[in-house]
């Protein structure tokens, strides 16, 4: 394929004409009257040799290989419009234009708002659009990662990309501040007997990963894609649940529940930014890889920090001095 001989502009028709079904609409998209369209349509046409769009009745469908082309020209129209808008200088206090960083909900409560509100101050200009991280995060990591300007996301899920390393936490559990079979701590044949909520995502593999290590198998009951609902399904039943201390130490004062140890040296959680090798040397993504890990630095020297663990009491949690564990590298 020599893309020298090929309209980059095609893309664009291509995407709308996929995404739309429709040449009026598609046009209307894009800026690109009915015979223009049209005209796109008929050389994509060619060039695949294929109908791309079938018409059926009184609309059109997709043909076979039209459906393959539809993600990958999302893909690749977003990948473009990344590669083009890419910068020698980067002034954040100047500049405007929207970050989308990909995150789960206890990302974005933990450091997201947190890197929110120092990016408002620095760089009242850029916006950011937090995703939630799709299922297929582990499979298409590489397109994933091309299409946007970074995935928040714990160390042990995947590996082979440029990353900035956050903060710290740990893993402890939640059980309901009235739990009849639960005081301070809880026993290995506790977390085999008890009904679990789960989070029903990979991105807390590792500590997943190590329970079966140990031989314990959840008994789950309910499972959430969400962090933040957890502690509302712990509470007033006798579940428990497994959640990062930081997000713990937010949530728990809301909902009836408490903070107790692992019965076992939790594996500790290393949050970190990726970014595909596209974005290394673009300023922006420069400034906001640093702006990412200053954020995290400040929250790992936090008041309360401590270097190594103990238990954390309701008391703890509620005045905000649990201790989160800072593994030493």
């Amino acid at each position: 394929m020599n893309l020298s001989r090929l309209d980059l502009n095609l893309v664009v028709a291509l995407r709308a004409l996929l995404e739309e079904r429709n040449v009026t609409r598609a046009g209307q998209r894009v800026g690109l009257s009915q015979p223009a369209m049209s005209a796109a349509l008929s050389r994509l046409r060619r060039h695949f040799d294929d109908d791309l769009l079938a018409r059926v009745g009184g609309h059109y469908e997709l043909t076979a290989l039209g459906q393959v082309l539809l993600d990958r020209a999302s893909t690749a129209y977003d990948l473009l419009e990344r590669l083009f808008a890419s910068q020698a200088d980067f002034d954040p206090a100047k500049e405007s234009r929207e970050f989308e960083l990909v995150a789960s909900d206890y990302a974005v409560a933990v450091f997201g708002a947190e890197f929110a509100r120092v990016v408002h101050q620095e760089a009242p200009g850029i916006r950011l659009r937090f995703a939630q991280t799709p299922t297929t995060v582990v499979d298409a990591t590489d397109t994933l990662l091309s299409t946007t300007d970074g995935l928040l996301m714990p160390h042990g899920v995947i590996s082979d990309f440029p990353a900035t390393d956050l903060y710290q936490d740990r893993w402890v559990f939640l059980v309901a501040d009235d739990h009849p079979s639960v005081d301070d701590r809880l026993t290995r044949e506790d977390l085999a007997r008890l009904p679990w909520v789960t989070y029903r995502r990979t991105y807390d593999a590792p500590a997943v990963r190590q329970l079966g290590m140990l031989g314990i198998e959840p008994r789950v009951e309910v499972s959430v894609d969400s962090f933040q609902i957890m502690p509302l399904l712990v509470g007033g039943t006798r579940r428990i649940a497994l959640i990062q201390a930081r997000l713990a130490r937010l949530l728990a004062p809301l909902a009836a529940v408490r903070v107790v140890e692992p019965p076992y040296e939790a594996v500790p959680l290393r949050e970190a930014l990726w970014w595909h090798p596209v974005h290394t040397h673009d300023a922006a993504h420069i400034w906001l890889r640093e702006t990412a890990a200053r954020v995290g630095k400040r929250m790992a020297d936090e008041p309360g920090e401590m270097s190594g663990p103990r238990r954390a009491s309701t008391a703890d949690v509620i005045h905000g001095a649990d201790a989160i564990h800072r593994q030493r590298e």
